[in-house]
């Protein structure tokens, strides 16, 4: 079987119907209907103030939807939180390390908090992977914002999770250490992980999702495969769709 045929017989790594987030009586995501294959990644555009961020905490269980249902991997995100949040690495512009302690011990407290496995081999790996081998046992808030991200990205990756949610992932980064966030995609087996990608640049989005959507005003206005578009055309969509220009 080829490695599309597999992709097509995965099961749905998000369904997500009618979600709706409301803040007092704004609505920051209204009604919004996605379903995401596993091993897939989606590229998520649109404006400042569209809903994005909203969204990416809501499918990493930090905040809870006003109404609506999501399933992860067929779990309820209601109701299964905790293990739906086993299984989900985090990169966002913030880093969610611990400044006072190195970045060894960072990756040692989330190591388990989720129960890793062989613990001191798995934290050699992930950070030989993002190249901060040197510089583990210093204090995080000693190191550059770059290697700060480096080690976000190891934090994210350590308990191998299936599903990785990227808000603006690669801020902060320098050009030698982009290539080494997404080398770091592909799990142990060499299987894609699921990716769910917010990001302002159209062109590298383009380059890395499956699929991209356009969020304005909470709403999903487009959608497309990339197989289907070129920058162009995606350029055009986001001015055509959104209320703001690019």
């Amino acid at each position: 079987m080829t490695g599309e045929q597999d992709l097509a017989t995965r099961p749905l790594a998000f369904q997500i119907h009618g979600l709706t987030k409301a803040f007092g009586s704004r609505k920051a995501l209204r009604s919004v209907d996605l379903e995401i294959q596993s091993g897939k990644s989606l590229v998520i555009f649109g404006p400042n103030g569209a809903g994005k961020t909203t969204l990416m905490k809501i499918l990493s269980t930090v905040m809870n939807p006003t109404s609506g249902t999501i399933l992860v991997n067929g779990l309820d995100l209601k109701t299964h939180a905790w293990e739906i949040r086993r299984n989900i690495g985090i990169i966002t512009h913030q880093t969610l390390l611990y400044g006072n302690l190195t970045g060894y011990e960072n990756l040692q407290f989330y190591g388990r908090m989720f129960d890793v496995p062989d613990l001191e081999t798995r934290i050699r790996e992930i950070v030989g992977l993002v190249g901060m081998t040197a510089r583990q046992h210093d204090r995080v808030a000693t190191l550059s914002r770059g290697m700060q991200q480096r080690f976000a990205i190891a934090r994210a990756l350590v308990h191998k999770p299936s599903i990785v949610l990227m808000d603006e992932p690669e801020t902060g980064l320098d050009q030698e250490a982009i290539p080494l966030l997404w080398n770091a995609m592909p799990d142990d087996s060499g299987r894609r992980r699921t990716i769910i990608l917010v990001t302002h640049s159209l062109e590298r989005g383009l380059e890395l999702g499956d699929s991209i959507i356009i969020l304005d005003r909470g709403k999903i206005v487009f959608e497309g495969v990339r197989e289907a578009l070129d920058l162009a055309g995606v350029q055009a969509a986001y001015r055509k769709s959104t209320s703001m220009s690019i």
